[in-house]
């Protein structure tokens, strides 16, 4: 990934201040990464101590200076979810379960993408979602993507198997 460095990203929609990690977000991520209700589709089990993410928490605000391009999604000054590009070229968001189904993960992602077609390279963006999870499938179809194919039995989370549908979405000619 090619990125331009910037410690001071910062992008603002109507409702929403998509930003940095900081350390004081740490008792709200917590409160999301524990929900079993947030983690359901997550690739990970509900963190069962905070020190879990604490370390998740510390790997983010690192990356972050090297590359700004996963967010932390705040509402009114806190912490309510995340968004933004992970690994090489996939993205994703998790939010808080307290503002689901309000359109603020969409707000989010329409901010992001143009930002992150600003400052990488690349050739599309891609997702990988467990096709029961209706609400982040629409969003992303919402917002152009393409299902490009499915696979049984990717994550293995407390002994309970989940599915992905993989979803792509090309680089627009705009920013070429």
């Amino acid at each position: 990934m090619s990125t331009s460095k910037s410690a001071s990203t910062l992008l603002q929609t109507v409702r929403l201040v998509l930003r940095g990690p900081q350390e004081n977000d740490l008792d709200e991520m917590f409160a999301v990464y524990s929900d079993p209700r947030a983690m359901r589709y997550w690739s990970t089990a509900p963190h069962s101590n905070i020190s879990v993410t604490a370390d998740l928490l510390d790997r983010r605000i690192a990356a972050w200076a090297d590359a700004p391009v996963n967010f932390q999604v705040t509402l009114d000054g806190r912490y309510i979810g995340t968004a933004g590009n992970f690994d090489r070229n996939e993205v994703g968001f998790m939010l808080s379960a307290n503002h689901w189904r309000t359109g603020i993960m969409s707000e989010a992602m329409t901010a992001i993408i143009p930002h992150l077609w600003r400052i990488t390279d690349h050739d599309e963006l891609f997702a990988d979602a467990d096709p029961d999870n209706a609400a982040s499938v629409g969003l992303l179809k919402a917002l152009g993507f393409n299902e490009t194919h499915r696979a049984d039995n990717t994550f293995c989370i407390n002994g309970v198997w989940s599915h992905s549908v993989y979803l792509a979405l090309p680089r627009p000619v705009t920013f070429g």
